[in-house]
């Protein structure tokens, strides 16, 4: 005879589930990244840019396909022609910083986002933060400028580019959580991605047509090919299993999980490019996670109070 599992043991299996599938999300990420250094050996990081985005895109078609009935809402909208832009900014910068830097320094860097999202959201989204937040943002920006500062000396103004992708990223959030008022997060990151990647064929045209592209893509070695196909099908897998793990449990208790990224950037940067940070880089690096963990915990905290104040339902 079978029994029925308590709802509480079920949610918690949940969200144990949850959580393993996001910290096996954060640890394909890097894997991408590298794929991606990789390919700048080869080919330009705006034909990387452009490459990823059209395959990653074509990967994306038939998984929408089968996920339909949990697509909501419009799929091309102005929020996702935003995206789609802050989505390249963000791409693009990112590969550029990879081609010249190790991996895990402009991970670090880029891990200014919370940070950055925090004051956003209060100029944007009315959700002003406050004295404990803003002083987390302050220490941020110092380990962000102990990172930064000696790196810029050995690879000039493109150290600063991790941190522009980190406010395309915040800035995409934004825009996220206003679109999905309107549509479901699918619609909107399917729409994201189409336009990203058409956005990208039209400036890759427009270089063609001025006779500066499509020849470093037409020489690309085979195994350039293959790579390609495999980070189009790594970022379509991490994206799902993101998607999984948020479907499961509550963001303010995943977010945290996020800075794993920057362990598996380490360890591939080490494994694959002999690449490692120095002394001055870990500890900046290390003041930027204490500050952004901070910040999360403040949220975690608020979203329980709020819980607590709800009336209980009868």
């Amino acid at each position: 005879m079978a029994t029925s599992v308590p709802f509480s043991h079920s949610a918690d299996a949940d969200k144990r589930i949850g959580m393993i599938v996001m910290c096996l999300a954060m640890a394909l990420l890097p894997v991408g990244d590298a794929i991606s250094k990789s390919l700048t050996a080869v080919i330009s990081p705006f034909e990387v840019t452009v490459l990823r985005a059209v395959v990653q895109a074509l990967f994306f078609l038939p998984v929408a396909y089968a996920l339909r009935r949990h697509m909501s809402g419009p799929v091309f909208t102005v929020h996702s022609l935003i995206s789609a832009v802050l989505i390249v900014t963000l791409t693009f910068s990112l590969i550029t910083a990879f081609s010249v830097m190790p991996i895990a320094t402009a991970i670090a860097i880029f891990f200014l986002e919370p940070l950055v999202l925090t004051v956003l959201a209060g100029v944007l989204l009315g959700e002003v933060p406050g004295p404990r937040r803003f002083a987390a943002v302050g220490v941020g920006l110092i380990g962000a400028l102990i990172v930064i500062r000696p790196n810029f000396s050995e690879f000039g103004p493109v150290v600063l580019l991790p941190l522009l992708g980190a406010f395309a990223y915040a800035l995409n959030m934004i825009v996220l959580r206003k679109a999905t008022r309107r549509q479901s997060a699918l619609s909107f990151q399917f729409g994201a991605s189409l336009c990203a990647a058409g956005l990208l064929i039209v400036l890759e045209a427009g270089r063609v047509a001025s006779g500066a592209g499509l020849a470093g893509i037409a020489a690309m070695p085979g195994w350039a090919v293959w790579l390609l196909l495999g980070a189009g099908a790594l970022a379509t897998v991490t994206f799902l299993l993101i998607t999984f793990a948020f479907s499961k449990v509550e963001a303010s208790v995943l977010a945290p999980f996020q800075y794993l990224e920057i362990v598996g950037a380490t360890a591939v940067g080490f494994l694959v490019f002999g690449e490692f940070p120095d002394a001055i880089t870990l500890l900046g690096t290390s003041i930027i996670l204490a500050s952004g963990a901070y910040v999360f915990h403040r949220e975690r905290k608020r979203d329980l109070e709020l819980a607590a104040a709800r009336p209980a339902k009868r």
